[in-house]
């Protein structure tokens, strides 16, 4: 059965730790004050949480970028920058996380309050307090803090219905449904219009949204495969909330009350404990003359039905599709049973997708040599441009450690194999070095 996709690209950054200080006790009886530089703080990450309370992506439409706080840098007399909090993200219920540009799914969240950490704060950098050795007691070395993780990422939820709508072909459910939400189905006078249930994502004023579906018109033996039934029975089965539309003006020729009840049995023939979930009857086409009379003929023999089952009085809300009257009320109504109706059937979602956790790798070598065209040397990689956005080069020392880590990583080693001269231009993103022998 094809999947509804609810999809959005968006952008995420962590905080970047706060830079490392390079100080010196200066007081007055103190004639050598050793190194004093303080830590910075670590950057914030940023973390899925999910929440139930969510149903679509829509909240990530108008929002796609998000930034984590950076850490305080590190202070003189020691002290130590604060880390940043970590920013929580609300998604719902469902959404799979994939890293667009290595294509790696980074999580499936499904349980209320799982979380998943998308993008890792940078570790502050080390005050050159921490670089102090008996050889070299007052370094000026301090380092910069790590880059926060950057990564684009694609959410796509899977989306079932919220809200289903039942009813005879023809009975308004399409139009119904284009109206109070962006779906554009094909809206016909013809029987089985629906072929594929249209989903719409409603919005409403206070914020809160749901996915509606329009099941297709479900007709007397859908269940026993005639029809379109079966391929819907994975949107009926979670959705929580069933829109019950009858054609109240009768223009098909047919008595609503009959309508209601087949549509009815229909459902409990599917065996799916439908006919337990809250249904709420939608009076549609009331603009058509002698739909009222109709309604209240309606009305009186869901009386009768009902004392016979001792239920509660159903809400019928009247509504033309046509001019709109009544819709918001039906709206209204929907979210507040969907706020009480709260089983929420995700098991049924994912029977057949198992998403598998894929471990990231590290990189081999951390770096790569490649030869520009003006014959420098460029050098590029995660690991190299990370240590090298964390030395701070106001400070030979740091400089020096930067060219032993280079060494330590086999990158002298490498360009010298590769032919490279004393005098050579070696580049690092945007920045030139000469090659030194």
């Amino acid at each position: 059965m094809s999947m509804f996709l609810d999809q959005v690209t968006i952008n995420v950054k962590a905080g970047n730790g706060g830079n490392g200080m390079v100080a010196f006790r200066r007081e007055k009886y103190v004639p050598d004050g050793g190194p004093a530089g303080g830590d910075g703080g670590h950057g914030g990450s940023l973390i899925f949480i999910v929440d139930e309370g969510l149903r679509t992506l829509m909240d990530f439409r108008f929002n796609r970028h998000f930034k984590a706080e950076d850490g305080e840098n590190g202070m003189s007399k020691s002290m130590h920058g604060r880390g940043a909090g970590d920013s929580l993200i609300k998604v719902p219920p469902g959404t799979v996380v994939r890293d667009v540009d290595t294509g790696i799914v980074l999580g499936d969240l499904i349980h209320e309050g799982q979380q998943l950490v998308v993008a890792k704060g940078g570790r502050g950098g080390r005050g050159n307090k921490r670089f102090a050795t008996p050889r070299n007691p007052a370094p000026e070395v301090a380092e910069n803090g790590e880059p926060g993780e950057e990564r684009n990422l694609e959410l796509e939820l899977k989306v079932l219905a919220d809200v289903g709508l039942v009813g005879f072909p023809s009975v308004g459910k399409s139009t119904l449904l284009s109206i109070v939400s962006a779906a554009r189905p094909k809206i016909g006078a013809y029987h089985f219009t629906t072929l594929v249930p249209n989903l719409g994502m409603v919005k409403m004023d206070n914020g809160k949204s749901f996915v509606m579906a329009d099941l297709p018109g479900l007709i007397e033996g859908a269940s026993q495969g005639v029809g379109l039934g079966i391929q819907f029975l994975r949107h009926i089965e979670r959705t929580r909330v069933i829109l019950h539309v009858i054609d109240m003006s009768g223009s098909e020729g047919r008595e609503p009350y009959d309508d209601y009840v087949t549509i009815n049995n229909e459902l409990e023939s599917y065996d799916l404990r439908l006919m337990e979930r809250p249904q709420l009857i939608v009076a549609n086409k009331m603009d058509v003359p002698g739909a009222q009379e109709k309604l209240e003929e309606f009305k009186e023999q869901l009386k009768l039905l009902k004392e016979d089952e001792y239920e509660d009085d159903i809400p019928v809300f009247p509504i033309s599709a046509i001019t709109h009257k009544g819709i918001s009320n039906l709206l209204n109504a929907t979210v507040d049973v969907l706020d009480v109706t709260s089983e929420f059937l995700l098991e049924v979602l994912d029977q057949e997708e198992e998403t598998v956790l894929y471990k990231h790798t590290p990189e081999e070598k951390g770096y790569d040599i490649t030869r520009d065209s003006d014959a420098s040397w460029i050098l590029s990689g995660d690991k190299l441009e990370k240590l090298f956005k964390m030395t701070n080069f106001e400070h030979e020392e740091s400089v020096r450690r930067f060219a032993r880590q280079l060494r330590a990583m086999g990158i002298d080693e490498e360009l010298r194999e590769r032919g490279a001269v004393d005098g050579d231009i070696v580049r690092i993103m945007k920045y030139e070095f000469e090659f030194v022998e």
